[in-house]
């Protein structure tokens, strides 16, 4: 019985990194289609946000039935919800890929600004670094890589403001961005908030190992 509860955990575990894939994946192309005006490819990263959504199902029904049918000890109880409430996290961040697409479909033809693109396509790297990082941190079960990952969501937030004050700063200055530049700030936003969920995960790893809640910045979401 101990086999086949360790093999289907694997199998959950499995089932969680390729997710994180996917939604690597995604913020990579929403990113990439806003910088190079890709309305095509946003809307590629619009209709592939179903496969994230369906990962997250399975992952929860698979998670359920495992629980249902082998009743784990609390150990193993403990990775299960996990892997349910990391997924949640997961899909959120796939959710704001898709904002980032819907934003690139919006702002086409609009007066744009290259120096804040620049810097909303450096914030995405550090973002999505963070996302890659914290994937593998997770599956290698290292907690101190994960906290030091985490530390790394403040140069997200710093970025954030620097991309604000530009943005206010460029509307102010040339009326005929201002359409333009509240996306940027949207994006801006959206890469935040992607960072704080990558925080979110870190925070599961240091539990899966620790067993214990731990809050390794003030900026994340409930």
């Amino acid at each position: 019985m101990r086999e086949v509860f360790t093999a289907e955990l694997n199998e959950l575990h499995t089932h969680f990194t390729e997710m994180g894939l996917l939604v690597n994946q995604a913020v990579a192309q929403a990113v990439q289609a806003f910088v190079n005006h890709d309305r095509a490819l946003a809307q590629q990263v619009i209709e592939q946000d179903q496969r994230i959504n369906q990962s997250e199902l399975t992952l929860e029904e698979k998670s359920f039935e495992l629980i249902a049918l082998q009743q784990p000890v609390t150990t193993d109880l403990r990775v299960i919800m996990t892997i349910i409430k990391a997924s949640s996290d997961l899909e959120r961040m796939g959710d704001h890929a898709v904002s980032i697409a819907k934003s690139t479909i919006r702002v086409k033809g609009q007066t744009r600004v290259p120096a804040i693109e620049q810097a909303l396509a450096e914030m995405a790297t550090t973002a999505r670094g963070m996302l890659t990082a914290a994937l593998t941190a997770y599956v290698q079960e290292d907690e101190p890589q994960a906290r030091v990952i985490a530390t790394k969501d403040e140069q997200v937030n710093q970025a954030f403001q620097v991309i604000y004050q530009n943005c206010i700063q460029e509307m102010q200055q040339h009326p005929e961005t201002v359409i333009g530049a509240t996306d940027y700030l949207l994006v801006a936003t959206y890469l935040e908030r992607i960072g704080d969920y990558v925080t979110n995960l870190c925070e599961w790893v240091v539990y899966l190992k620790t067993n214990h809640l731990v809050e390794l910045n003030n900026h994340n979401e409930t």
